[in-house]
């Protein structure tokens, strides 16, 4: 055993600075506990200061003792064992607890904003962008933390601090090399930062991506979920979108019109049809009673192209209305004009006897050359 090192544990001036340490810390707890009461009373009225207080309480209860520990540990004398590393040691813990704080701050600030915009009504157009903006720059900030935790904690280490004097000789090549290897992430931030201040789309906006139908069901600090309408999710990197054209249908509002083609013979009357399709809007309940018209689009040599139009108050619905449609207009043909469904006609030539053989009834030779 270290006894030189024991008989200096024992002596009288370590055993003050242990007990002041043992006095600090208990201090510090009684102070956060009386503190975080009177916060989370004061803020009860405050959702969104509410929210943040009671994220950060869990950390604070942590952080205060240690701040009364570096306290503690700055007036020791330089007798005490082991004093450097114990400093080091609180000083990591001390970062440590602030980068928790810092991130528990902003995930309570977010989540008290959100709280403050619910979704689930009718019109939820602002709601989903605020949602969308507090998501993402929670994230960056968060990001912006951990990074920042982490730089002052390599620079309490003194080799760190040098090695990084070593970095800055050759900052060309190593900035180079390190730009290279770290382009997607911070194009997925730089990505991430445009979304959320240009809100090109939002949380449960339907999108079109590479003809696959879906809403965003999550945005994250480096890809977006959209959920398929087959319950697929599909996976798209943040850059994607700042790169690439995509359908929002819900850019301004969620209303839309669908369409409906059918094809139909020349002899088919028209009047009945734009009945059944009219009877069929005014009896579902997905039409909003904006759009129900039928129109010929397109006379082809074998039959007519209808295209019904009908709206509604969104994409979802208006799939529904357009199967109900169809399958209405199809009802009526069936039921009434089964002989209107396109046809296809052919003339077929009786063939001839021998006796009959010879150029058909009318025909005259051309004249011979010369008038002969």
């Amino acid at each position: 055993m270290d006894w030189p090192a024991l008989l200096v544990w024992m002596d009288s001036s370590s055993l003050g600075v242990l007990l002041a340490a043992g006095v600090a810390v208990l201090l510090a707890l009684v102070a956060h506990a009386v503190s975080a009461r009177v916060v989370l009373r004061l803020t009860r009225s405050l959702p969104v200061a509410d929210k943040t207080a009671r994220h950060c309480k869990a950390p604070a209860r942590l952080l205060l003792p240690l701040v009364a520990l570096q306290a503690v540990w700055q007036v020791a004398p330089d007798t005490f064992p082991l004093l450097g590393a114990v400093r080091h040691g609180n000083s990591l813990l001390l970062l440590t607890a602030l980068t928790w704080l810092g991130l528990r701050a902003a995930r309570g600030v977010a989540q008290g904003v959100i709280g403050l915009h619910p979704v689930d009504i009718e019109d939820n157009l602002n709601a989903r962008r605020i949602h969308t903006q507090t998501r993402m720059l929670a994230r960056t900030a968060m990001f912006i933390i951990v990074l920042t935790g982490l730089a002052l904690m390599l620079m309490t280490f003194p080799g760190a601090r040098q090695i990084g004097a070593s970095l800055l000789a050759s900052a060309g090549v190593v900035g180079l090399v390190a730009g290279i290897a770290a382009r997607p992430i911070f194009s997925n931030l730089i990505a991430g930062l445009q979304i959320a201040l240009a809100q090109p789309f939002r949380i449960d906006d339907v999108l079109i991506i590479q003809g696959e139908w879906g809403r965003v069901e999550e945005i994250t600090g480096t890809y977006v979920v959209h959920k398929l309408w087959d319950e697929r999710r599909l996976i798209v990197p943040l850059q994607w979108f700042i790169e690439n054209p995509f359908q929002n249908w819900t850019r301004t509002n969620a209303q839309i019109t669908g369409t409906v083609f059918l094809w139909v013979d020349y002899r088919m009357p028209l009047a009945p049809l734009r009945e059944a399709a009219q009877r069929a809007c005014e009896q579902a309940p997905e039409w909003d009673g904006r759009t129900c018209v039928l129109q010929l689009m397109e006379a082809g040599e074998r039959s007519l192209q209808l295209r019904v139009l009908v709206s509604s108050s969104n994409s979802g619905l208006n799939g529904d209305l357009r199967c109900k449609v169809r399958e209405a207009l199809i009802e009526v043909m069936q039921r009434d004009y089964p002989q209107h469904l396109p046809l296809m006609r052919a003339e077929l030539a009786e063939p001839r006897s021998a006796d009959q053989a010879g150029p058909p009834p009318g025909f005259s030779p051309p004249p011979a050359p010369g008038g002969e």
